[in-house]
């Protein structure tokens, strides 16, 4: 019997969650750091209501929920399609720095693709 997936993998589903929602924006990342700025994790919590197993599908739904004066709040649902069981949810919190690695404001053309409301 194949084993439950290591808790800190979480954390990379929310990662990938993320880099998908950034491109359907029409966000690109290098774009955002040619610009000088960056998104680096600020803070990251998870909880784990389910195992997921080795070889389940999973859906990770990754949403906006935060848009503040230099940071941006995610939230994600991870779950098995198969029997609709959620797996874990979370959230991250990421500043937007410049070069020097201090907070700066989001820039207007990314909180414009990113807008939840």
């Amino acid at each position: 019997m194949m084993g439950v997936v290591y808790y800190a993998n979480y954390f990379r589903y929310f990662e990938a969650g993320r880099n998908e929602l950034l491109r359907a924006a029409g966000v690109e990342y290098k774009h955002l750091e040619a610009g000088g700025h960056a998104l680096p994790v600020a803070s990251a919590s998870a909880k784990y209501v389910s195992s997921a197993r080795y070889d389940d599908e999973l859906e990770l739904e990754t949403r906006v929920e935060q848009l503040r004066f230099g940071s941006v709040r995610l939230s994600y649902v991870l779950r098995r399609p198969a029997d609709d069981a959620i797996i874990a949810t979370g959230e991250t919190v990421h500043a937007c720095v410049n070069p020097e690695g201090r907070i700066v404001r989001l820039p207007d053309s990314l909180r414009a693709s990113l807008n939840p409301g």
